[in-house]
């Protein structure tokens, strides 16, 4: 995505909806950066909660601002 469009989507985001893009983006580079064969059991479950959280809520999030755009 290039600059000018990022500003573009970015400028019709709310500091809360902001935010949550952040959120899910700090928790898919942990994820990222985490060697998984190394975790326990427990540590690879609850990651994959928070991941699977955060994309319901990303995929909220789109809805919402698709909502938002068409009023």
């Amino acid at each position: 995505m290039s600059d000018e469009q990022s500003r573009e989507t970015t400028g019709a985001l709310t500091d809360v909806q902001r935010s949550r893009i952040d959120f899910a983006r700090r928790d898919l580079d942990y994820a990222r950066s985490e060697d998984l064969a190394q975790l326990p059991t427990a540590g690879l479950i609850l990651l994959i909660e928070r991941l699977r959280n955060r994309l319901d809520d990303t995929l909220s999030l789109i809805d919402e601002v698709t909502h938002q755009s068409k009023n």
